[in-house]
């Protein structure tokens, strides 16, 4: 497929995304011409919205097809919807396409919102314990430490740390904070531009590991049935589904199928290969659409089945890692107090002896 050079670095959210769609499927399933459609839409448009209608107007004014100009926004539809949309206009069901892609885009969101609603939780206990170390320093340890200098105590390693840190944060606040932001922005920077790296190794972790996997079927079974149903080859459609995953593993797998399926064999005979990657029943339901001729089908329940087993794993992952994480914020709280309150217990002691 041919793809424009002149394409815009522009981006629409999820919602955005899932209102055009729908807004084009509505109107042209309803017989409207697809020129009135885009003139209709651009009306009430605007951002990024509406440069992509009047591209989309200016091409269509040309002579061009709709996909022509989803490739102008790469940002906005990856290479599947693209190629969802080229076999769609050539076969005359772009409104039906469209469905296709509202409910996928649709169910995607979903599918994030799960993995987010996930995340809140240990992120959220996370910043408590950044913002309750952060008062501990500024505002607990220097009264306690003038009190300590006063009494001439001999304080233990832990509270001469927490000193030391409370007043290199007090004399030295805007050379931290300097460098703080900077390291944030060099990280942030360095994750923007070898954004694979550190998304493989995140997701090389033990607990996050088999959940990204199924993520990445998930969203493997369910892009690969959108470009069956389109009619899209599925030597093709293997070769564009082998980008909408993360981990290298399910990738080769894909790849691996797709050599087989070269060769003339099976797709279940590839993947079978593969039984450490890929779940044994998924391997069972696409033999048996193979078998029924009926694969685009096979792959949609197969997307269902592993989309339930998602939920289920992020249900269990976030039940192991909230007492883990209130666990491990209560110890290193609990330390920092006790490096406050050792040295007190010691002055009473010693007051006690004295006596």
């Amino acid at each position: 497929m041919k793809v424009k050079e002149n394409t815009y670095n522009v981006s629409l959210s999820a919602n955005e995304k899932i209102a055009l769609i729908s807004n084009l499927h509505t109107m042209l399933a309803a017989g409207i011409p697809i020129l009135e459609t885009i003139d209709s839409l651009l009306e009430d448009s605007k951002g990024t919205q509406k440069k992509l209608l009047q591209t989309m107007r200016q091409d269509l004014g040309q002579g061009q097809h709709m996909y022509v100009t989803f490739a102008k926004f790469p940002k906005i539809f990856d290479k599947v919807t693209i190629s969802i949309i080229k076999s769609a206009e050539e076969s005359g069901t772009l409104d039906t396409s469209l469905n296709d892609l509202r409910i996928n885009i649709k169910k995607e969101i979903e599918f994030n919102d799960k993995i987010q609603s996930a995340l809140i939780y240990p992120a959220f206990i996370f910043v408590v314990f950044i913002v309750v170390m952060v008062v501990i320093l500024v505002v607990v340890i220097p009264k306690i430490s003038s009190v300590f200098s006063q009494l001439n105590v001999t304080l233990p390693l832990p509270t001469k740390i927490l000193i030391f840190l409370s007043n290199a944060l007090l004399t030295y606040t805007v050379p931290i904070v300097t460098i703080v932001i900077i390291l944030a922005a060099t990280i942030f920077y360095f994750f923007k531009k070898n954004r694979t790296f550190f998304v493989r190794m995140l997701t090389s972790l033990p607990l996050v590991s088999t959940l990204t996997q199924q993520i990445d079927l998930t969203r493997f079974t369910r892009s690969l049935y959108l470009l069956l149903s389109a009619g899209i080859p599925i030597t093709v459609a293997l070769e564009l589904t082998q980008n909408v995953v993360i981990k290298k593993n399910v990738a080769n797998a894909i790849k691996h199928a797709k050599n087989y399926v070269y060769g003339g064999k099976k797709l279940s005979e590839g993947f079978r290969d593969s039984s450490k990657v890929i779940p044994p029943i998924m391997i069972k339901i696409i033999e048996a659409g193979e078998r029924s001729g009926s694969l685009d089908k096979s792959m949609l329940d197969v997307s269902e089945f592993l989309d339930y087993q998602v939920s289920s794993s992020l249900k269990t992952l976030t039940a192991l890692i909230e007492p883990i994480m209130v666990v491990g914020v209560g110890i290193l709280v609990g330390g920092m107090m006790m490096a406050i309150i050792a040295p007190i217990y010691q002055m009473i002691g010693q007051i006690g002896t004295a006596n």
